[in-house]
Protein backbone atom coordinates (compact mmCIF):
# COMPACT_ATOMS: atom_id res chain seq x y z
CA UNK A 1 0.00 0.00 0.00
CA UNK A 2 1.34 3.72 -1.03
CA UNK A 3 2.67 5.81 1.70
CA UNK A 4 1.10 9.01 2.06
CA UNK A 5 1.98 11.96 4.11
CA UNK A 6 0.44 15.28 5.07
CA UNK A 7 3.02 18.77 4.49
CA UNK A 8 3.07 19.29 8.44
CA UNK A 9 4.70 15.13 8.86
CA UNK A 10 7.50 15.70 6.44
CA UNK A 11 10.84 16.11 7.58
CA UNK A 12 13.13 18.99 6.02
CA UNK A 13 15.48 18.36 3.45
CA UNK A 14 17.57 20.53 4.34
CA UNK A 15 20.33 18.95 6.98
CA UNK A 16 18.69 15.83 6.63
CA UNK A 17 20.88 13.27 7.81
CA UNK A 18 18.60 10.05 6.39
CA UNK A 19 18.37 12.34 2.97
CA UNK A 20 22.48 12.97 3.28
CA UNK A 21 22.91 8.89 3.70
CA UNK A 22 20.45 7.71 0.98
CA UNK A 23 23.05 10.46 -1.71
CA UNK A 24 26.24 8.78 0.22
CA UNK A 25 28.24 7.49 -2.45
CA UNK A 26 25.84 8.08 -5.53
CA UNK A 27 25.29 10.81 -7.75
CA UNK A 28 22.29 12.87 -7.85
CA UNK A 29 19.86 13.23 -11.11
CA UNK A 30 17.72 16.16 -10.47
CA UNK A 31 14.41 17.15 -12.03
CA UNK A 32 12.71 20.39 -11.02
CA UNK A 33 9.54 21.76 -11.61
CA UNK A 34 9.94 25.36 -12.52
CA UNK A 35 6.80 27.74 -10.74
CA UNK A 36 6.84 27.46 -7.41
CA UNK A 37 10.25 25.54 -7.24
CA UNK A 38 12.56 27.79 -8.85
CA UNK A 39 11.10 31.28 -9.41
CA UNK A 40 7.81 32.43 -6.85
CA UNK A 41 4.13 31.52 -7.66
CA UNK A 42 3.18 35.35 -8.81
CA UNK A 43 -0.37 36.71 -10.07
CA UNK A 44 0.77 36.86 -13.65
CA UNK A 45 2.41 34.17 -15.58
CA UNK A 46 4.73 35.93 -17.52
CA UNK A 47 6.08 37.53 -14.69
CA UNK A 48 7.51 34.30 -13.04
CA UNK A 49 11.19 34.76 -14.04
CA UNK A 50 14.05 33.07 -11.94
CA UNK A 51 16.26 35.18 -10.09
CA UNK A 52 19.63 34.92 -11.76
CA UNK A 53 21.55 33.36 -8.20
CA UNK A 54 18.87 30.51 -8.68
CA UNK A 55 19.77 30.37 -12.39
CA UNK A 56 23.46 30.32 -11.86
CA UNK A 57 23.10 27.54 -8.73
CA UNK A 58 20.87 25.18 -11.77
CA UNK A 59 23.46 25.97 -13.92
CA UNK A 60 26.35 24.88 -11.34
CA UNK A 61 24.62 21.81 -10.62
CA UNK A 62 23.92 20.90 -14.31
CA UNK A 63 27.80 20.87 -14.50
CA UNK A 64 27.98 18.33 -12.21
CA UNK A 65 24.86 16.24 -12.66
CA UNK A 66 21.89 15.86 -14.92
CA UNK A 67 19.80 17.92 -14.03
CA UNK A 68 15.97 18.69 -15.96
CA UNK A 69 12.97 20.84 -16.00
CA UNK A 70 9.48 19.12 -15.81
CA UNK A 71 6.63 21.60 -16.31
CA UNK A 72 3.09 22.37 -16.88
CA UNK A 73 4.30 25.56 -19.05
CA UNK A 74 4.74 25.17 -22.21
CA UNK A 75 8.35 24.03 -23.23
CA UNK A 76 8.96 27.21 -25.17
CA UNK A 77 7.91 29.93 -23.09
CA UNK A 78 9.65 28.28 -20.25
CA UNK A 79 12.55 28.22 -21.86
CA UNK A 80 12.46 32.23 -22.84
CA UNK A 81 11.70 32.49 -19.20
CA UNK A 82 14.97 30.77 -17.81
CA UNK A 83 17.02 32.70 -20.53
CA UNK A 84 18.78 29.27 -21.13
CA UNK A 85 18.91 26.47 -23.94
CA UNK A 86 21.31 24.08 -22.68
CA UNK A 87 19.07 22.39 -20.01
CA UNK A 88 16.85 19.87 -20.63
CA UNK A 89 12.67 20.41 -20.40
CA UNK A 90 9.50 18.48 -20.30
CA UNK A 91 6.99 20.78 -21.27
CA UNK A 92 3.49 21.02 -20.79
CA UNK A 93 3.32 18.22 -17.95
CA UNK A 94 6.13 16.21 -19.79
CA UNK A 95 4.00 16.15 -23.44
CA UNK A 96 6.95 17.77 -24.62
CA UNK A 97 10.17 17.09 -23.97
CA UNK A 98 13.30 18.69 -25.79
CA UNK A 99 17.35 18.04 -25.30
CA UNK A 100 20.00 19.92 -26.38
CA UNK A 101 21.79 17.35 -27.70
CA UNK A 102 19.16 14.99 -28.89
CA UNK A 103 16.42 17.43 -29.83
CA UNK A 104 12.48 16.33 -29.51
CA UNK A 105 12.66 13.83 -27.34
CA UNK A 106 9.66 11.23 -28.46
CA UNK A 107 7.95 8.36 -26.92
CA UNK A 108 5.19 5.97 -28.80
CA UNK A 109 2.02 7.57 -27.00
CA UNK A 110 2.76 10.65 -27.64
CA UNK A 111 1.29 12.09 -31.10
CA UNK A 112 0.12 15.49 -32.54
CA UNK A 113 -2.38 17.06 -30.66
CA UNK A 114 -2.60 19.65 -32.11
CA UNK A 115 -6.30 20.25 -33.56
CA UNK A 116 -7.77 18.64 -30.40
CA UNK A 117 -5.65 21.60 -28.33
CA UNK A 118 -6.73 24.33 -30.78
CA UNK A 119 -10.90 23.39 -30.79
CA UNK A 120 -10.71 23.14 -26.62
CA UNK A 121 -8.84 26.60 -26.83
CA UNK A 122 -11.51 28.40 -29.11
CA UNK A 123 -14.09 26.68 -27.06
CA UNK A 124 -12.51 28.09 -23.53
CA UNK A 125 -12.21 31.57 -25.06
CA UNK A 126 -15.87 31.59 -26.30
CA UNK A 127 -17.52 30.19 -22.89
CA UNK A 128 -15.06 32.56 -20.48
CA UNK A 129 -14.93 35.56 -22.43
CA UNK A 130 -15.60 38.45 -20.31
CA UNK A 131 -14.49 36.90 -17.34
CA UNK A 132 -12.45 39.24 -15.29
CA UNK A 133 -8.91 37.78 -13.49
CA UNK A 134 -9.31 34.84 -15.84
CA UNK A 135 -6.43 34.13 -18.55
CA UNK A 136 -6.10 31.18 -21.24
CA UNK A 137 -3.15 29.99 -22.06
CA UNK A 138 -2.56 27.92 -25.22
CA UNK A 139 0.69 25.39 -24.90
CA UNK A 140 2.03 22.49 -27.47
CA UNK A 141 0.02 19.83 -25.84
CA UNK A 142 -2.55 21.27 -23.32
CA UNK A 143 -4.28 24.34 -22.28
CA UNK A 144 -4.56 26.33 -19.26
CA UNK A 145 -7.01 28.61 -17.54
CA UNK A 146 -5.63 30.82 -14.98
CA UNK A 147 -8.09 32.29 -12.24
CA UNK A 148 -5.86 33.90 -9.33
CA UNK A 149 -6.60 36.91 -10.00
CA UNK A 150 -10.45 36.59 -10.59
CA UNK A 151 -13.36 37.70 -7.44
CA UNK A 152 -14.91 34.29 -5.78
CA UNK A 153 -18.30 34.44 -7.94
CA UNK A 154 -15.94 34.46 -11.00
CA UNK A 155 -13.98 31.77 -10.12
CA UNK A 156 -17.17 29.72 -9.47
CA UNK A 157 -18.27 30.43 -12.65
CA UNK A 158 -14.96 28.92 -14.00
CA UNK A 159 -15.40 25.82 -11.68
CA UNK A 160 -19.00 25.37 -13.72
CA UNK A 161 -17.57 25.71 -17.26
CA UNK A 162 -14.66 23.62 -17.11
CA UNK A 163 -16.30 20.90 -15.56
CA UNK A 164 -19.47 20.86 -17.88
CA UNK A 165 -16.22 20.84 -20.75
CA UNK A 166 -14.82 18.19 -18.56
CA UNK A 167 -17.77 15.99 -18.74
CA UNK A 168 -18.72 16.54 -22.28
CA UNK A 169 -15.36 15.52 -23.68
CA UNK A 170 -14.56 12.76 -20.88
CA UNK A 171 -13.12 10.50 -23.78
CA UNK A 172 -10.91 12.80 -25.30
CA UNK A 173 -9.68 15.19 -22.26
CA UNK A 174 -7.99 14.66 -18.92
CA UNK A 175 -8.76 17.68 -16.55
CA UNK A 176 -5.85 18.46 -14.10
CA UNK A 177 -6.02 21.16 -11.41
CA UNK A 178 -3.20 22.91 -10.33
CA UNK A 179 -2.63 25.89 -7.75
CA UNK A 180 -5.39 28.59 -9.06
CA UNK A 181 -4.85 27.03 -12.40
CA UNK A 182 -6.94 24.34 -14.36
CA UNK A 183 -5.55 22.34 -17.49
CA UNK A 184 -6.74 20.27 -20.30
CA UNK A 185 -4.26 17.77 -21.55
CA UNK A 186 -5.32 14.98 -23.71
CA UNK A 187 -6.78 11.99 -22.40
CA UNK A 188 -3.72 9.13 -22.33
CA UNK A 189 -1.95 7.57 -19.59
CA UNK A 190 1.07 10.43 -19.33
CA UNK A 191 1.39 12.65 -17.03
CA UNK A 192 5.15 14.45 -15.29
CA UNK A 193 5.75 10.76 -13.64
CA UNK A 194 6.13 9.32 -16.78
CA UNK A 195 7.71 11.65 -18.28
CA UNK A 196 10.48 11.36 -15.54
CA UNK A 197 10.57 7.86 -15.77
CA UNK A 198 11.19 7.89 -19.42
CA UNK A 199 13.42 10.79 -19.24
CA UNK A 200 15.36 8.02 -16.41
CA UNK A 201 15.62 5.41 -19.34
CA UNK A 202 16.35 7.75 -22.46
CA UNK A 203 19.52 9.48 -20.51
CA UNK A 204 20.62 6.22 -19.03
CA UNK A 205 19.80 7.14 -15.14
CA UNK A 206 18.87 3.61 -14.37
CA UNK A 207 21.61 2.49 -12.25
CA UNK A 208 22.34 1.95 -8.81
CA UNK A 209 24.64 4.37 -8.71
CA UNK A 210 22.28 7.60 -9.45
CA UNK A 211 19.61 8.92 -6.92
CA UNK A 212 16.76 10.47 -8.94
CA UNK A 213 15.52 13.51 -6.87
CA UNK A 214 12.13 15.36 -8.05
CA UNK A 215 11.10 18.15 -6.40
CA UNK A 216 7.82 20.19 -7.30
CA UNK A 217 4.89 22.38 -5.50
CA UNK A 218 2.15 21.69 -6.94
CA UNK A 219 -0.78 18.51 -7.46
CA UNK A 220 0.59 18.05 -10.61
CA UNK A 221 4.10 16.76 -9.28
CA UNK A 222 2.55 13.75 -7.49
CA UNK A 223 2.82 11.80 -9.79
CA UNK A 224 6.37 12.33 -10.23
CA UNK A 225 6.78 11.57 -6.32
CA UNK A 226 4.78 8.18 -7.20
CA UNK A 227 7.13 7.34 -9.61
CA UNK A 228 10.36 7.47 -7.58
CA UNK A 229 8.59 5.76 -4.59
CA UNK A 230 11.57 3.14 -4.06
CA UNK A 231 13.80 4.09 -6.63
CA UNK A 232 14.66 7.90 -5.92
CA UNK A 233 13.48 10.77 -3.54
CA UNK A 234 10.74 13.42 -3.62
CA UNK A 235 10.96 16.91 -2.26
CA UNK A 236 7.47 18.77 -2.12
CA UNK A 237 8.16 22.86 -2.09
CA UNK A 238 5.83 24.56 0.53
CA UNK A 239 4.44 25.22 3.85
CA UNK A 240 1.93 23.84 5.83
CA UNK A 241 0.51 26.92 6.35
CA UNK A 242 -0.34 27.90 2.96
CA UNK A 243 -3.76 27.95 2.12
CA UNK A 244 -3.62 25.94 -0.84
CA UNK A 245 -1.39 23.40 1.07
CA UNK A 246 -4.19 22.93 3.55
CA UNK A 247 -5.15 19.18 4.02
CA UNK A 248 -3.20 18.09 1.56
CA UNK A 249 -1.32 14.66 1.07
CA UNK A 250 1.78 14.14 -0.58
CA UNK A 251 3.79 10.79 -1.76
CA UNK A 252 6.81 12.88 -1.10
CA UNK A 253 9.92 12.40 1.12
CA UNK A 254 11.12 15.33 2.49
CA UNK A 255 9.71 19.16 2.60
CA UNK A 256 11.58 22.60 1.38
CA UNK A 257 9.61 25.91 2.76
CA UNK A 258 10.32 28.17 0.36
CA UNK A 259 12.19 28.49 -3.25
CA UNK A 260 14.88 30.30 -1.16
CA UNK A 261 15.37 26.92 0.78
CA UNK A 262 15.33 25.50 -2.72
CA UNK A 263 18.32 27.66 -3.89
CA UNK A 264 20.20 26.69 -0.64
CA UNK A 265 19.15 22.83 -1.14
CA UNK A 266 20.30 23.13 -4.82
CA UNK A 267 23.96 24.65 -4.00
CA UNK A 268 24.84 22.03 -1.12
CA UNK A 269 23.70 19.52 -3.92
CA UNK A 270 26.31 20.86 -6.30
CA UNK A 271 29.28 21.20 -3.87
Amino acid sequence: METVSTVGDLPPALGSEALRQRLEGRRPAVFLDYDGVLTPIVSRPEDAVWADSMRRTVLDLADRCSVCIVTGRDRQVVQQLMGVDDLIVAGSHGFDIWSPEQGPVVHEALTDFTDLIAETTATLRERLHGLDGVSIEAKHASVAVHYRQAAPDTRARVDEIIHELRDRNSDRLTLVPGKMVYEFTPAIDWNKGKAVLHLIDVLGLDSDDIVPLYLGDDITDESAFRALRGRGIGILVGRPDDPEMAGRTTAADFVLDSVQDVEKFLTGLAR
